[in-house]
């Protein structure tokens, strides 16, 4: 991996003045959150470039971010400022007031998103290459030891690598997982589901990834396993497998291919088999993901909303059983953040201060959006119709 530090600022400022309403303009719109620009709350937004008005009005989440990621401002308690945020839904307010280049560009994602299909076999290791091949340095310091990059379960867990091994035992457990069953786990990351499964449940498991970094190193933690990872798109897996998995990947499937997803799993899925979905979602349809997430995390991801899980499921599966956990989301959000933090000091060299404060937008920001409870978390346990035993759920 070559360095990927950039310290410059990137934000695009071309535009001819500065409107002196700007600020105001925002001020109002904060009040339905309680926040105030200057205040003297943690959760207050304390500016320190006025260019960061102008940002907002004309980029929306966009110039949001990114003036953040310049230090145009700042937040004590940066989780709870979007928490008020979101719980006050000014993602979806400013577009009413935002100015024309905003909205243009609104538009521009609305029609780019309707009319491709952003998460196309051509496109599908774009994410891998874009976030996850970042550098396992980031990952191995910010996440547990079994380099889990999703939702913890924390009903019983005192720490993060206790919340994490209890999702990943949760999800085995809810699969039935039998000594001598092939696995198929979709979207392995680095390995640490597999490698679980095939130690303390003896199954045989086929891990697929399209991030180049994510197959080295899973390759590596569970060698000496029954347990393959291949740098694989999710429409090209052949075989036949007696359960199924996919954690944290559904969200870069996009709603122009749930079709093609379900029906690979239907296809390569036996009879009495079952599939585990672990997906975030969204409590309310959105038509366009977020600028700056899109730009800066996750390119072309999408959250899907329950309508639009259950309408894509109908044609092949019955649901078994619907688990919803998205609080537990926050608290592995502030854990990675805290980890990541302890350890930037060796990471500071290779990623540069701007690399930082991206992540620690990012991190906040979906805690917020959690915390707010926009966001969810949802495990699906999905059987064929020939299924006959009778499925007893577990939490």
């Amino acid at each position: 991996m070559t360095s990927i530090k950039d310290d410059s600022v990137t934000t695009d400022r071309a535009h001819t003045g500065r409107d002196p309403a700007a600020p105001s303009t925002l001020a109002r719109l904060l009040e339905s959150a309680d926040i105030r620009f200057n205040g003297d709350r943690p959760w207050d937004i304390q500016v320190h470039d006025p260019e960061m008005y102008e940002q907002v009005l004309r980029r929306g989440s966009l110039g949001f971010g990114e003036s953040y990621m310049d230090g145009a401002w700042e937040s004590e308690q940066l989780d709870e400022t979007f928490h008020r945020l979101l719980s006050a839904h000014l993602d979806t307010r400013i577009k009413g007031i935002a100015k024309a280049q905003f909205l243009l560009l609104f538009l521009g994602l609305f029609l780019r998103s309707l009319l491709l299909n952003r998460q196309s076999r051509r496109r599908a290791f774009q994410v891998g290459e874009h976030h996850y091949d970042i550098g396992n340095d980031v990952y191995t310091a910010m996440l547990d030891p079994t380099m889990s990059y999703s939702c913890g379960y924390w009903k019983d867990a005192a720490n993060l690598e206790e919340a994490q091994l209890a999702k990943l035992r949760l999800i085995c457990e809810k699969l039935q997982l039998k000594p001598g069953e092939r696995l198929l786990d979709i979207g392995c990351g680095w390995g640490g589901l597999a490698r679980l499964a095939a130690q303390d449940y003896g199954v045989e498991v086929t891990g697929i990834t399209v991030s180049k970094e994510q197959q080295l190193l899973a390759q590596e933690r569970c060698a000496g396993l029954p347990v393959r990872i291949e740098l694989m798109d999710y429409r090209d897996i052949g075989g036949q497998f007696n359960k199924v998995v996919s954690v944290g990947m559904f969200e870069h499937v996009g709603p122009k291919n749930y079709g093609a997803y379900f029906s690979t799993v239907d296809r390569v899925m036996a009879a009495d088999g079952l599939f585990l979905l672990h997906t975030i979602g969204n409590y309310s349809q959105m038509h366009t993901t977020d600028a700056w997430i899109d730009k800066y995390i996750f390119p072309n991801g999408y959250i899907p909303t329950a309508r639009q899980v259950t309408k894509a499921i109908e044609q092949d599966f019955l649901l078994e059983d619907w688990h919803n956990f998205g609080q537990d989301y926050d608290p592995t959000l502030m854990a990675w953040w805290k980890n990541f933090d302890a350890a930037w000091p060796a990471l500071a060299d290779r990623y540069g201060k701007r690399f930082y404060r991206m992540f620690k937008y990012y991190l906040h920001a979906c805690a917020g959006y959690f915390r707010s409870r926009q966001g969810l978390l949802w495990q699906l346990v999905l059987s064929k119709r020939g299924r006959r035993q009778v499925y007893r759920s577990i939490r």
